[in-house]
């Protein structure tokens, strides 16, 4: 019997041990999708407690926390933080199989070098431990990205940011590490919530583009766009929630886009041959700056309607949407392709239904670039043993698995690293089974470099960024 989450975690054979231990391990990361602020590495945030810095954010803890019959007010409400803490310790010994089980104990260990198990017993000491620990000053947000060998990441940022908490970390030469913003253009999108003609009032201001035309307001967009690549932006991202393809004339949207600011009502029809069309106009700036667009399809947000009254939006009532878009995705892609205009792009699914439609869809708009069109690594609900080890094989079935470009952490968490960890023992375990039942050749090398390209390198290839 093994040792709980001991050196050899996750990894059944010899071969999976030397390709973890001897190449992954060590790797650094390059965390290309995240939810952290520039602001607090920017100010090198120092936390307060364990609370703050694990529970704060953390809405996949929250979501178990309720399972397990906590009150809210443990949660997300009023009561101390060490009482939220040791709710937390209540219930993490009832988390056999769920990956927060793994990724408690990884981050206790990795972070804060404690090993024992955390329950109602034990709560109150691990509590002064990890509080004595986070007073250090290598438990600042730097020191944590610096102590994880973390050498870019990501964050997602609205085209109204001034980014000048990027600027300022790209002018401190004291911090080595990249900092980039993302284009996540969610307000350019929602014609349908009434917020949107706010939205554009307030993109007319930073832009400094007068804005009472749709083709005004595409050149509002690409001037933030310019400015976002001057800072260092690589990336865009969508969250494509229901249907996203339905064709219309520039005359009709134009009108859309009129209404919409006026504040009339839009349908659904409407609200759907709008974000086409801008969809296909943001491609195709994307692929002028060489960017890669990234496409999170499938999310079913806010279901809770009392709750999410109560607490706000995005606060652990999500779940997995069913609906089918290969369609709407096909014709997409195909719309970019046929100017030449289609950007790299990373798509990720929220339905595991969707594993293969979506690896075998990628496949169809390979050109020039390796893995241009790329199955994004597995996603939310998914980002467990099971849900990784499909995404990995299934990629790997039709498509081209040295090309992969990996891990990212998708949290607004700084102790999230160890889900590279995670990942990087799962990707060298099911490598090292091939190995070990003949299916592939025994040529160490060439497996090693394979899990260095996917745990680092080819993201930063794929980004165009140094390393």
């Amino acid at each position: 019997m093994r040792n709980f989450l001991g050196a050899d975690f996750l990894l059944e054979t010899e071969t999976a041990k030397i390709l973890y231990h001897e190449y992954a391990k060590n790797m650094p990361i390059f965390d290309y999708h995240c939810h952290l602020t520039a602001k607090e590495i920017a100010e090198d945030k120092q936390f307060s407690t364990i609370t703050e810095a694990w529970l704060g954010e953390d809405h996949y803890k929250w979501r178990v926390l309720r399972a397990n019959g906590i009150a809210e007010e443990y949660i997300t409400g009023n009561k101390s933080d060490k009482e939220k803490f040791v709710k937390w310790a209540e219930t993490v010994p009832n988390l056999m199989g769920n990956p927060l089980f793994h990724w408690t104990y990884l981050e206790l260990q990795r972070c804060f070098g404690i090993y024992d198990n955390l329950n109602a017993e034990n709560a109150e000491i691990i509590w002064g431990k990890c509080n004595e620990i986070i007073q250090k000053e290598s438990f600042s947000a730097r020191g944590l990205i610096s102590n994880f060998n973390v050498k870019g990441i990501c964050t997602t940022d609205d085209p109204l940011d001034d980014l000048k908490y990027h600027q300022k970390i790209k002018d401190d030469h004291t911090f080595d590490v990249k900092v980039l913003p993302t284009f996540r253009p969610d307000g350019a999108l929602n014609i349908h919530l009434h917020s949107f003609s706010d939205w554009v009032s307030q993109l007319e201001k930073v832009s400094e583009h007068r804005i009472k035309s749709f083709h005004e307001f595409l050149d509002a967009l690409k001037s933030r766009i310019d400015y976002f690549h001057e800072v260092g932006c690589r990336l865009a991202d969508h969250g494509l929630d229901s249907s996203f393809y339905r064709e219309a004339s520039k005359e009709e949207i134009n009108a859309i886009f009129k209404k919409a600011l006026r504040g009339e009502t839009i349908s659904e029809e409407q609200a759907i041959q709008y974000k086409t069309d801008v969809l296909i106009q943001l491609g195709k700036f994307y692929a002028e700056k060489e960017w890669a667009m990234q496409l999170h399809i499938g999310g079913l947000r806010n279901t809770n309607k009392k709750m999410v009254e109560e607490i706000g939006p995005n606060t652990g009532f999500d779940s997995i949407a069913d609906f089918t878009y290969a369609n709407d995705l096909a014709n997409l892609l195909s719309q970019l392709e046929e100017s030449d205009q289609l950007p790299k792009t990373i798509l990720y699914n929220l339905n595991p239904r969707d594993n293969y439609m979506i690896a075998s869809m990628a496949g169809n708009f390979q050109k020039g670039t390796p893995g241009k069109i790329q199955f994004g690594t597995a996603w939310w609900f998914n980002d467990h043993r099971d849900g990784m080890e499909n995404q990995i094989k299934t990629l790997a079935n039709v498509g081209v698995l040295t090309n992969f470009v990996g891990m990212l952490t998708d949290s607004r968490s700084l102790l999230s690293y160890t889900r590279h960890e995670y990942f990087r023992r799962i990707l060298c375990n099911t490598i090292g089974n091939w190995v070990e039942n003949g299916e592939i050749p025994n040529e160490m090398e060439w497996n090693g470099k394979v899990v260095q390209d996917i745990s680092f390198n080819n993201i930063c290839n794929y980004l165009n960024i140094e390393h």
